[in-house]
């Protein structure tokens, strides 16, 4: 009896050991959420467009990086290439690495876009701008644009005028700040709804942006990766999936 009693509890342990391991075994993000669509394989670039000497894949995640030997001569961007992007909802993970002292790195996802100079990659449009550093990362800016839309913690109505009115704040610049992992995995979401735009790092709203100017405000174009000119950097992302907007 006691030996049977053994390997009766031996057999559970065993069975429960085998459930456990199963629902620890990694699984892409976009398997899991309904609605979702993943835009990157984790194989290669298929479905992406952008330099050879500056984009790859590596470790399964997409790589951008520049090196004293490689550098970007402008800010350059990795372009997705099968659809454009209205009324979405994006969530990715990405990591910025400075590459040398001067601990500069600098990227941006950018939507609802435009490819300005496709010898070169180069894209103006929305972005949801990251960086090595405390001020940018979450921010709203306008790469070749109107610069900077929203800061990070402000809630924004940019007027038919262009004028930009800070209305309400999503929290504090510095407590966000605190919360994004320097040189470490982070997640971005990005929502566009209309001329309705949010950022999200890490489970925090870092801008609110309600843009009425209808000469500038995009409703639709391109979603592409940020490579940033200057000193050397890596940027990597991985995870990125998509939901259309109802």
């Amino acid at each position: 009896m006691f030996y049977s009693t053994m390997k009766y509890k031996a057999l559970v342990a065993f069975t429960l050991g085998i459930t456990v391991l199963a629902h620890t075994v990694p699984t892409f993000a976009a398997e899991t959420e309904a609605g979702y669509k993943s835009i990157f394989n984790g194989k290669d670039l298929t479905g992406w467009d952008g330099s050879p000497d500056l984009w790859s894949v590596k470790d399964g995640v997409i790589t951008g990086q520049t090196t004293v030997e490689h550098p970007a001569k402008e800010n350059t961007f990795l372009i997705w290439t099968n659809g454009t992007v209205g009324d979405f909802e994006l969530h990715c993970s990405f990591k910025l690495v400075p590459g040398d002292s001067a601990g500069f790195a600098n990227s941006g996802i950018q939507y609802r876009s435009k490819n300005v100079k496709p010898s070169y990659w180069v894209v103006s449009g929305y972005q949801g701008d990251m960086e090595a550093g405390q001020t940018y990362s979450g921010i709203l800016y306008e790469e070749k644009g109107r610069d900077i839309l929203a800061k990070r913690g402000d809630k924004v109505v940019i007027s038919a005028d262009g004028k930009k009115n800070v209305v309400g704040s999503v929290g504090k610049s510095a407590e966000i700040q605190a919360s994004i992992k320097q040189g470490d995995w982070n997640d971005y979401v990005i929502i566009a709804q209309g001329n309705h735009l949010v950022h999200k790092i890490n489970g925090h709203v870092t801008v609110d942006v309600t843009d009425e100017q209808e000469s500038k405000a995009a409703k639709s174009g391109i979603l592409a990766l940020q490579l940033h000119a200057g000193h050397p950097m890596l940027v990597q992302f991985k995870d990125l999936r998509i939901k259309s907007a109802k």
